[in-house]
């Protein structure tokens, strides 16, 4: 496995513990749909809303912050799956899109969580 998916795959796993830490039940790691791959699929319970979560991990900010990176196309892609997973699983509550970038220096890491990042209406 190469450095990068190494460390996308550290920062995956933090966003899952942040997120299991913060009451959300982890649904989905990595489900795939066409050419789309969620990488969290949560539900916040007491809110009762589904979320769909990309992670974006880096170990520099040289060219932005992690989360600066999801452009519209991935939003596409991420809506695209939401609906397919949202259809199969017979969804009728509150969806969200949140982004999580994470600043990753080996045993340290910075977190930010966007809720909200987009709406599908925008694509």
């Amino acid at each position: 496995m190469n450095r990068n998916n190494e460390i996308g795959q550290k920062g995956e796993s933090i966003a899952v513990r942040y997120l299991s830490d913060k009451g959300f039940q982890i649904l989905e790691r990595n489900w795939r749909f066409k050419k789309a791959e969620v990488d969290i699929i949560a539900k916040d319970t007491i809110q009762n809303v589904l979320l769909f979560i990309e992670v974006k991990t880096r170990t520099s900010a040289s060219f932005g912050h992690p989360s600066c990176f999801v452009d519209e196309k991935k939003e596409v892609l991420l809506y695209d799956a939401a609906t397919a997973y949202c259809e199969g699983i017979g969804h009728d509550w509150e969806i969200r899109f949140d982004i999580i970038g994470i600043l990753y220096y080996g045993d340290q890491y910075e977190l930010n969580h966007i809720e909200d990042a987009f709406f599908p209406w925008d694509i």
